[in-house]
């Protein structure tokens, strides 16, 4: 395909790609610094057209990839949302499992897991080949553990706290 043809295609086909994204939820600001992006990297790798009769949807596909590329970086930048009372609305609690989650032992911590996901003792029980009691047992050391090592974590995190304060 010669420079002259793939600027023809693009002066027809440049709109559709636009129209394209726009159906796809782009944004009108968006949607054409996409397209002409996909177009350019439609040039820049034409040496892998397969069919130059296919090269408008080649090139749609190019510029969906790069859309969703583009989605997916914004989604890691959003701002945190404002409540009304001025607070963030960061899940919390969220951060604090996994914390608590963090300072248990990797037996406690799976079993933990299942019962935050909903699994019951009954089918823990049936299907580790053990009695529904052993595994409420299992689930109740569990937890103590992990009590007992949020306390200990704590406990070292005053302490460490007071001897700075006293240090300066």
């Amino acid at each position: 395909m010669t420079r002259e043809e793939y600027g023809d295609i693009y002066t027809t086909g440049r709109e559709r790609t636009i129209r394209f994204l726009l159906s796809r939820g782009a944004a009108p600001g968006l949607a054409p610094d996409i397209a002409q992006s996909a177009w350019l990297r439609g040039w820049e790798r034409l040496s892998q057209l397969r069919d130059p009769q296919m090269i408008v949807t080649w090139i749609n596909s190019i510029a969906l990839n790069q859309y969703r590329r583009v989605i997916r970086s914004e989604r890691l930048h959003q701002e945190l949302q404002q409540s009304a009372h001025g607070k963030t609305s960061l899940d919390l609690a969220a951060i604090d499992v996994a914390r608590i989650l963090g300072v248990c032992r990797p037996p406690d911590r799976f079993l933990l897991e299942a019962q935050m996901k909903g699994v019951t003792a009954k089918e823990m029980a049936r299907d580790q080949g053990l009695t529904e009691t052993a595994v409420r047992i299992r689930f109740l050391r569990a937890r103590r553990s992990a009590r007992k090592a949020l306390e200990t974590r704590g406990k070292k995190l005053s302490m460490d706290l007071a001897a700075k304060q006293i240090a300066a």
